[in-house]
Order: structure tokens, then C-alpha cells, then sequence
């Protein structure tokens, strides 16, 4: 084992990937170079403070389902693998705690910069994305969990302005899971929560200027979003359904003319 062979192998060998073996060499070597020692203490040290600042989040069951899934695809198993790069190929030791460093802030950077680009828009296509996205954290999708609609309408009374229609698709397909309150442009508005297998639906209503407007769809970051008005009522369905289904669904919905 030289010094070489084992700074490109370090960043490996404290987050416990390397095989048994190998692993052991590293240690040896360890023991008898200062250097690498040293190396070692400080990428150590460098990692333990970095996983100590993470945030955790407990996966959501449908995000589950979807790496289990890829996972029992041998296709998509071929194409996810990608030789190992270490940082010591692309930067010398000294670098290595700038470079982690840097890494902590672009992290930062990246989420205010799509913050930022949220607030600054206002578009209520993008509250809304970004409302249907957070639901998807565990304890976030309902306020109400029942898939009795005699429970969740009467939930909204004194909570919202409006009373948001509340079907019972279960035998189309599309059980109910309940509903919760959010804030969209700049109101708080009801949300009614529906399943399609493993997909989440989520309906956003409240009061609109226009009394009618047929439906459009629009995909972003891989979801569906349908946007209507009816009755002076607007509506907004968001969901990662495939297209024909989620449009199967707002028929059953609003109706076939919406």
C-alpha cells in the first residue's frame, strides 16, 4: 500500500465502502505513515461535522416504492453503476477540507437560489408544485386523515372560505385520504387528498374571478398539474400520475366538462 494508493482510497475507507481487505491494508498503512495518518484524522474530523450539520427526513413510502422498483430492474441497475472517482484524483489533500467547505455552501447556495426563484416569481403554478412536493414529507400530506367525505368537508367549516367539494371516488379508482389546509398566493386554501395506486393526488380550490375555464395541463420536474374554474370555483390537481389518469381523474372530479 503506498501513500498514493491510499489517499485515493481514504475518502472510501471512512465512509466504510471499501471491502474487507482493502480496508485493512489502509489500516496498516495507517500505522505506520504519518502523513496519510494525518490525512486521515482531518477527513474524518471533516466528514463527522458535515453529517452532523444534515438535515434527516424520513422517505416518503411512495419514494420507497420507487427505488425498490429500480432496484429490482436489472436494466436500471446496469445503467445507475459508475466507476468510483475519488476527490484525490481531482485535488491534492491540502484542498480537501476548502473543497468540503465549498461543497457545505454551494449546498446552501442551490437551495436559496430555488427559493429565491420561488418568492420571486409568485407564480401560483410553482406555490403549487411546491406545495404538492413538500406534502410528500412524512406528516405533511393531511390534516384530516379519512376516507369518509362526511368527515372531511365538515373538517374546513371556520378553517377556510369556502366549503370544497369533497367526492367519493373510491369505487372509480381513486380512493380519499383526506384533506388539510395550505397557504397559495397569498390565501389560506382547502386541499383534498386522493391516491391512484402509489401516487398521490392532491386538489387545491378557492374562489376565482372567472366562473368558467376549461381545463389545461401543464408537466413540470416530472409532475402533472391541471388547472380549471368552474362555478367560480378554481381548481388545481397536481399529482406524478401519468397524464391520461390524472385527466381520467379531474373528469370524475369536476365533471366532464372541466
Amino acid at each position: 500500500m503506498t501513500c498514493a494508493n491510499c489517499l485515493e482510497s481514504l475518502g472510501y475507507y471512512v465512509d466504510g465502502e471499501l471491502p474487507a481487505d482493502e480496508a485493512a491494508q489502509i489500516e496498516e498503512h495507517l500505522k505506520t505513515c504519518a502523513d496519510c495518518a494525518q490525512a486521515h484524522r482531518r477527513l474524518a474530523d471533516t466528514s463527522t461535522r458535515v453529517k452532523a450539520a444534515l438535515m434527516r427526513y424520513e422517505a416518503p413510502d411512495v419514494l420507497k416504492a420507487r427505488i425498490r422498483a429500480t432496484l429490482s430492474d436489472p436494466a436500471r441497475q446496469v445503467a445507475a453503476e459508475r466507476p468510483r472517482v475519488s476527490l484525490f484524483r481531482l485535488i491534492s489533500w491540502p484542498s480537501t477540507i476548502a473543497a468540503a467547505a465549498v461543497i457545505a455552501v454551494m449546498g446552501g447556495a442551490v437551495t436559496l437560489a430555488i427559493s429565491d426563484k420561488v418568492n420571486s416569481t409568485g407564480s401560483v403554478e410553482e406555490e403549487v408544485l411546491t406545495s404538492h412536493i413538500r406534502s410528500l414529507m412524512p406528516g405533511h400530506l393531511t390534516d384530516v386523515a379519512s376516507n369518509d367525505q362526511h368527515n372531511v368537508k365538515p373538517w374546513f367549516n371556520g378553517r377556510v372560505n369556502m366549503s370544497p367539494d369533497v367526492p367519493r371516488l373510491d369505487s372509480l379508482g381513486f380512493p380519499l385520504i383526506g384533506g388539510r389546509i395550505d397557504y397559495i398566493d397569498g390565501r389560506t386554501v382547502p386541499v383534498i387528498v386522493y391516491t391512484r395506486r402509489q401516487h398521490v393526488i392532491n386538489v387545491y380550490a378557492w374562489p376565482a374571478t372567472a366562473t368558467n375555464r376549461p381545463p389545461v395541463t401543464v408537466s413540470s420536474h416530472g409532475y402533472n398539474l391541471i388547472r380549471s374554474a368552474r362555478d367560480g370555483e378554481e381548481l388545481w390537481i397536481v399529482s406524478d400520475l401519468n397524464r391520461n389518469e390524472l385527466d381520467q381523474f379531474s373528469k370524475l372530479y369536476a365533471g366532464p366538462n372541466h
